[in-house]
C-alpha cells in the first residue's frame, strides 16, 4: 500500500470532492472566487490568536494533485456515478495556479480579520478547505497556547515536551513548531528540530534511572556522556536526596529536574542543596502537568525555577482545545462580472469583499483589499501580504526562527489586557472602514430584495 501521508489531494472532505465535480458539471470551472479563513469569536480566555501554520498551507498548496489511484478512488464513490468523464479527466491536470494572501505567521489577529485569502478558479479555491482550516486553525491553537506560558513565565525559559500526548505524532511535530513561534525556546521533538530548525532539549527519563541499580551510578553514566548538557532528573525516589546525589558529583552540569511534587516548596529546597555544594550556577527545572496558571502561581510565590517543560496542556491546548476557523467565499467572478457574496444567518454573516488590515499603534482597520488607509503612516502596517501569485511563490516564506522574532515582537506592541491569562474587555480594537460598511450595506440589500 502506498505511504497515506502521498495523499493529500484527498485530506479534505468528500463534500469539497463533489462541489468540485458540481462546478466543473455546472460550466463553472472557469468561475474565480475569492476565499478568507478567519475566526468569527477568540476561545475562552484568549485575548488574541497567534497566526501560524502558513508555511503548511503554503506547501499544500503548491504540491495539491491528484495521483491516478486518488482518481480512481473518487470515480468509485457512489456520489460521483452520475459524474462525466471529462470531470476525471481534468483531475490528473489540476494544479493550484491562483493566488494567496496572507499575514506572516507570527502575527497576533483578532475576530473577523483574515488569516489569509485564496483567489483561484473555483475549483482551485474550493478544494483546500479543509486542509487550510486544519493547520492553520491548529497551530494558531497552539501558538496562542504557547504565548500565554511564555508570559506567565515572566522572562524564564518554556521548552515544549508535549509530542507523547499529542493527537497524534504529526500534530506533535507540528504543534512543537508552533509552540516555538509562541515564544517556547525549543521542544523535546527532534523532528520537528530536523525539519524546522528547532532548538531541541532533553537528556533522560526515570526508566534512564530505574536501569541502574543504585541513583548515583544513573548519574554518573548521564554526566560521562552529556557533561555540560546534563540535566539530572532526581524524583524518581526521593526528590531532595536525589538533588544531594547530583550536587555531590559537581560539575559539568545544566541542573536538575523537577517532576512531581509540590514543585514551589521543592525548588527553594533544591536551590538551598545547590547553592551549598557551591553550584550557585546550577539550574532548576519544573516539569509536570504545568499550565499557564500554575506557572504564574509559582512565579508569583518566587519560585528559583529556571525554566518550564509543559506538554500535554500545551500540545493539546487543553483548556480551549479547538479554534473555531471558517473559510468565507466573499467574492466570485463570472464571465468578467465580479459579484460579491455574504451569507445572512443568524450569528454568522459575513462580509463581503476581499479585505486588507491595516494595523494602527492602538487599534486596526478591517477595509477592502482595494483601499490604502494611512499608507502614508509609516506606524500602519498592512497585515495581508502576497505569498503566491498565479500558482507561484513570490519569495521564500520566513523561518520557524524569524516567525517567532515577529510574534516577540508584536506581542510586545499589544497593551496588557491583551496578555491577561483571563478574558479581557475590548482588549484592542477593531473597526470596519466606511468602504468595507458601505458594501455591505449594499450587498444586504441586493440579497434580501
Amino acid at each position: 500500500m502506498s505511504d497515506p501521508g502521498a495523499h493529500v489531494a484527498l485530506l479534505t472532505d468528500l463534500y469539497q470532492l463533489t462541489m468540485a465535480a458540481g462546478y466543473f458539471e455546472a460550466g463553472k470551472s472557469a468561475d474565480r472566487a475569492t476565499f478568507e479563513l478567519y475566526v468569527r469569536r477568540l476561545p475562552p480566555h484568549r485575548n488574541f490568536i497567534l497566526a501560524a501554520g502558513l508555511a503548511q498551507a503554503v506547501d499544500y498548496l503548491l504540491n495539491l494533485h491528484f495521483s491516478a489511484e486518488e482518481i480512481a478512488y473518487v470515480r468509485s464513490l457512489p456520489q460521483f456515478a452520475r459524474a462525466s468523464s471529462a470531470f476525471f479527466d481534468m483531475l490528473p491536470h489540476l494544479r493550484f495556479t491562483g493566488d494567496l494572501f496572507a499575514v506572516p505567521e507570527g502575527t497576533p489577529l483578532f475576530p473577523g480579520e483574515p488569516f489569509l485569502t485564496v483567489r483561484a478558479p473555483i475549483i482551485e479555491a474550493q478544494l483546500p478547505e479543509t486542509y487550510l482550516l486544519a493547520t492553520v486553525g491548529f497551530q494558531s491553537l497552539i501558538a496562542t497556547k504557547a504565548a500565554r506560558l511564555v508570559k506567565a513565565a515572566g522572562g524564564r525559559s518554556v521548552v515544549e515536551f508535549g509530542t507523547r500526548r499529542a493527537h497524534s505524532p504529526e500534530a506533535g511535530t507540528l504543534g512543537a513548531r508552533a509552540a516555538y513561534i509562541g515564544g517556547c525556546i525549543g521542544t523535546s521533538n527532534t523532528a520537528t528540530g530536523f525539519r524546522y530548525g528547532v532548538p531541541v532539549f532533553g537528556t533522560a527519563a526515570h526508566s534512564w534511572v530505574m536501569s541502574f541499580p543504585h541513583e548515583r551510578a544513573a548519574f554518573v553514566e548521564l554526566q560521562k556522556l552529556l557533561g555540560e548538557q546534563t540535566v539530572y532528573l532526581v524524583d524518581t525516589y526521593d526528590t531532595l536526596e536525589g538533588t544531594r546525589e547530583a550536587a555531590a558529583l559537581g560539575r559539568p552540569l545544566w541542573g536538575v529536574r523537577l517532576d512531581s511534587g509540590n514543585l514551589e516548596q521543592l525548588s527553594f529546597k533544591a536551590r538551598r542543596i545547590l547553592d551549598d555544594a557551591g553550584l550557585s550556577d546550577a539550574k532548576i527545572f519544573a516539569t509536570g502537568d504545568l499550565n499557564e496558571h500554575k506557572i504564574h502561581e509559582l512565579m508569583a510565590a518566587r519560585a528559583p525555577i529556571d525554566a518550564f517543560g509543559v506538554g500535554t496542556d500545551l500540545a493539546t491546548s487543553a483548556d480551549a482545545p479547538a479554534l473555531g476557523v471558517i473559510y468565507k467565499m466573499v467574492e466570485i467572478e463570472c464571465g468578467g462580472t465580479r459579484r460579491f457574496t455574504t451569507k445572512l444567518s443568524e450569528e454568522k454573516h459575513t462580509l463581503p469583499g476581499a479585505k486588507q488590515i491595516f494595523r494602527f499603534p492602538d487599534h486596526d482597520v478591517i477595509g477592502l483589499a482595494t483601499e490604502c488607509i494611512s499608507c502614508d503612516r509609516p506606524d500602519v502596517e498592512a497585515l495581508q501580504r502576497p505569498v503566491i501569485l498565479n500558482g507561484r511563490l513570490v519569495e521564500p516564506l520566513p523561518s520557524a526562527a524569524q516567525a517567532r522574532e515577529r510574534a516577540a515582537a508584536s506581542l510586545a506592541r499589544l497593551p496588557a489586557p491583551c496578555h491577561s491569562l483571563f478574558e479581557a474587555k475590548n482588549p484592542w480594537r477593531v473597526e470596519l472602514s466606511p468602504e468595507l460598511t458601505k458594501l455591505d450595506q449594499r450587498v444586504l440589500r441586493e440579497v434580501t430584495l
